[in-house]
């Protein structure tokens, strides 16, 4: 099984993120793959070290850049305890509250893109969290937006099966592709060593949420 060949669909299950973010690690990182004419190919041993470097003590430059520093990217203010139970109501409540921050020109273009990119592919990647992510040319800089959800969200499909109860909506400029990449990497990186969820899940209100996200 190690020399095992997978595809976009097969890794991105395996390392629980949409196929969309596969193929932007795939053509922009050093994520190790290679193409057959236009379809790409990836060596699960190849994989398993790739993302175990990753997370790795000596991968810390991430866990420390200063352009991911969580708190230039979200406040209290963008963090929504909410009480629906399907994804449609969530999303607008996060876009509805990044579409304040004036980093966001345009919230119907926010709106349509988000939509679109759910339609897609699901944004949630297992263990009860979803992260809704886009580019586009309307919004000035990246922000990050969260919703704690007091009830299980039933439609989101992620890969695992089970619902979700925390949704982190990212948006970014077009152009800011290699910082967005490395936010949403470190989110990952978080919510899967670091207990985030758990303790998020937790929390009374968006001050303590937010203490919670940035340290």
């Amino acid at each position: 099984m190690e020399d095992e060949i997978l595809t976009i669909e097969e890794v991105a299950k395996y390392l629980r993120v949409s196929e969309r973010t596969i193929y932007d690690w795939a053509q922009n990182t050093d994520m190790p793959c290679g193409k057959i004419g236009t379809v790409w190919r990836f060596k699960r041993s190849e994989i398993e070290k790739w993302v175990n470097a990753k997370l790795s003590p000596s991968h810390s430059q991430v866990q420390n850049d200063e352009d991911c520093d969580f708190r230039r990217i979200i406040s209290p203010e963008r963090i929504a305890f909410t009480d629906f139970s399907t994804k449609h109501d969530v999303l607008i409540t996060l876009i509805d509250l990044l579409a304040k921050a004036p980093q966001v020109k345009d919230r119907a273009a926010l709106e349509t893109a988000i939509f679109k990119r759910e339609a897609l592919l699901t944004t949630a990647i297992g263990h009860g969290f979803a992260i809704p992510h886009v580019r586009i040319d309307s919004v000035s800089d990246l922000l990050l937006a969260v919703a704690i959800s007091k009830k299980d969200i039933i439609d989101f499909n992620a890969f695992d099966g089970k619902p979700v109860r925390l949704v982190f909506m990212m948006a970014a400029n077009s152009n800011q592709h290699a910082l967005y990449l490395k936010v949403l990497s470190k989110l990952i990186f978080k919510l899967k060593s670091e207990n985030l969820a758990e303790k998020l899940l937790k929390s009374e209100t968006s001050t303590d949420a937010y203490n919670i996200i940035i340290q």
